[in-house]
């Protein structure tokens, strides 16, 4: 009775399961029937055996801000790799680190765990620590030695959970922010 459930389920994971098969192809080397079938089989039977837990409640997709949060990650990690490249060849001392607390805008667990997952995945940051019950990250950063310094490295964190809160945030999300 709950897998007939849970097959019905599957109607409001439609775009999960869209993205589960393309990323199953992109595992496999090429679009193809094979593929295709293969991708959707598995995803269907990951998300009916393995249910996640509802986070629709949530998320909405805004295409032109999800196209501008993408853009704007791939060149924050871009530049944050040419930067940690040149520090690494540069005949100086390494830059100090810092242990930067961020206050998250939203209270929501998949937000503060989705900002540091993508904070995590820009070289030269990552979380040590995630706070649910204050919604506080706590970021390693490299070359924030200075107090101008972790003050940027805050400000690029809460951007970056900015960008993603229009990107896919419901407005009940962006008005528990303070964004609407």
């Amino acid at each position: 009775m709950r897998t007939l459930q849970r097959l019905k389920d599957l109607r409001r994971s439609w775009l999960w399961i869209v993205v589960s098969v393309a990323l199953w192809c992109l595992l496999w080397g090429g679009i193809d029937l094979k593929n295709v079938l293969g991708g959707l089989l598995a995803a269907v039977l990951v998300f009916v055996l393995f249910p996640m837990p509802p986070t629709g409640h949530e998320l909405t997709l805004r295409p032109l801000r999800f196209a501008h949060f993408v853009a704007r990650f791939l060149w924050d990690v871009a530049v944050s790799a040419v930067q940690l490249s040149w520090f690494a060849i540069r005949p100086q001392p390494v830059p100090p680190s810092s242990v930067v607390a961020v206050k998250m805008a939203s209270r929501s667990d998949f937000f503060l765990t989705f900002t540091g997952v993508l904070c995590t995945l820009i070289p030269g940051s990552v979380v040590v620590e995630a706070q649910r019950a204050t919604g506080m990250l706590f970021m390693h950063t490299f070359a924030a030695g200075t107090p101008e310094e972790v003050e940027q490295a805050r400000r690029r964190v809460l951007g970056q959970e900015e960008r993603l809160l229009w990107a896919v945030g419901r407005r009940e999300v962006l008005e528990e922010a303070g964004l609407r």
